[in-house]
């Protein structure tokens, strides 16, 4: 079990890190600094190992409510609102202090499921995240309370962590909480609860173990994280669930020791999202391609370039889903397209090069990436 576990994490290249709210407040007393101090020089470290780290930290509201001396959650939307606001700078401040130790930024990111639902926003929030990390900072995202409604909440960082997860490609989600794992019951009502060290994401017999009810800071319960595992797993991300003041924990668990609650991927990355691409039925247009890109594209897998492109057929945004097609009208592939239809049929026919000269900007130097095409029927 340890071993197997080692070798799955000694691949690890990127890791989303999820911290409750529980436990980033002690329990609703305010932040607790020493906890976060703990967690971040652990994450340091593993930035300055060169794994990429990107931490979705709950805690805004719990904190504001603190600063504010309620007794309670609000049930109010504009006083939750308020008190995120408030929350989020000592959130992120608390976070700053202890990166820039080690001479690592942090940076602020603030997500709604309106941006990530959005395809275009999607894709801006993509490059962010990657642009951060490779600029080695560690993005601290939380869900943009501040302006979040009922209709575009996340309704738990767990589920916002898991779209993080996708939206990176990240190897890895490790949920930190105030439960050691997933048990077979209820650890509370059963003493001989046992824990589910591993099993599949995808096993559905894990909603039954879990437990819905949400505390009384945060919005989530042991099902939201496993129905985050299951979203994780959809880019190829394993999860782990453990407890979050284990000594060590997140070094610990990315050497592959035994801790809390494994929920393996069960497919790669490319498999997953490739899928997700194979089965969109309709498509926001087309793109007319040489005989030469065609042969390219069909031989060796590339990424499909302006120049290869005859005709563009449609009106698409960036980021829809477009087919490809050879000169008799065949379908051969499909893919994420990177420009809009106007851009598009704007620099086909032209280098990558060219682009910027064209469009007075560039994007992508590919029309479509090969991480984000699909051959069919080959």
């Amino acid at each position: 079990m340890i071993l197997a576990r080692e070798k799955a994490m000694s691949r690890i290249k990127s890791i989303v890190v999820k911290i409750g709210s529980a436990l980033i407040t002690n329990g609703g007393k305010g932040l607790d600094h020493e906890a976060i101090t703990r967690w971040a020089d652990q994450m340091a470290q593993l930035r300055l190992s060169g794994i990429n780290v990107v931490l979705v930290s709950s805690g805004s509201v719990a904190e504001g409510i603190t600063r504010l001396g309620l007794k309670k959650r609000p049930e109010s939307i504009h006083e939750l609102q308020a008190s995120a606001a408030i929350g989020q700078m000592g959130l992120v401040q608390a976070y700053e202090v202890c990166f820039q130790k080690h001479g690592i930024h942090s940076a602020q990111v603030l997500l709604t499921h309106d941006d990530l639902a959005n395809r275009n926003r999607y894709l801006n929030a993509r490059s962010t995240l990657k642009t951060l990390l490779k600029f080695d900072a560690v993005p601290v995202v939380n869900e943009n309370d501040t302006v979040a409604t009922d209709e575009i909440r996340f309704g738990d960082n767990d589920t916002l962590a898991a779209l993080v997860a996708n939206l990176i490609e990240a190897d890895l989600l490790l949920i930190l909480t105030d439960q050691k794992g997933l048990f077979d019951s209820n650890p509370a009502e059963n003493p001989n609860a046992r824990l589910i060290e591993k099993a599949d994401a995808d096993d559905q017999q894990l909603l039954q173990f879990a437990q819905p009810s949400p505390g009384a800071l945060g919005r989530g319960g042991m099902q939201t994280k496993v129905i985050a595992a299951q979203k994780a797993a959809r880019s190829g991300a394993s999860t782990v669930i453990a407890y979050g003041r284990e000594q060590d924990v997140i070094k610990r668990v990315v050497k592959g020791e035994s801790i809390g609650t494994y929920l393996k991927a069960t497919r790669g990355p490319m498999a997953a999202r490739k899928q997700w691409l194979a089965g969109h039925l309709r498509c926001a247009g087309e793109l007319v391609l040489d005989d030469g890109a065609v042969k390219v594209l069909e031989k060796s897998g590339a990424s499909l370039l302006p120049i290869g492109v005859k005709a563009v057929k449609g009106d698409f945004k960036r980021g829809e889903v477009v087919g490809c097609t050879n000169q008799k009208g065949d379908v051969i592939a499909r893919g994420l397209v990177n420009y809009n239809a106007d851009e598009s049929r704007k620099i086909i026919g032209h280098t990558s090069k060219q682009i910027p000269q064209i469009l007075g900007y560039q994007d992508d130097e590919e029309l479509i990436h090969r991480d984000n095409l699909i051959l069919l029927n080959y």
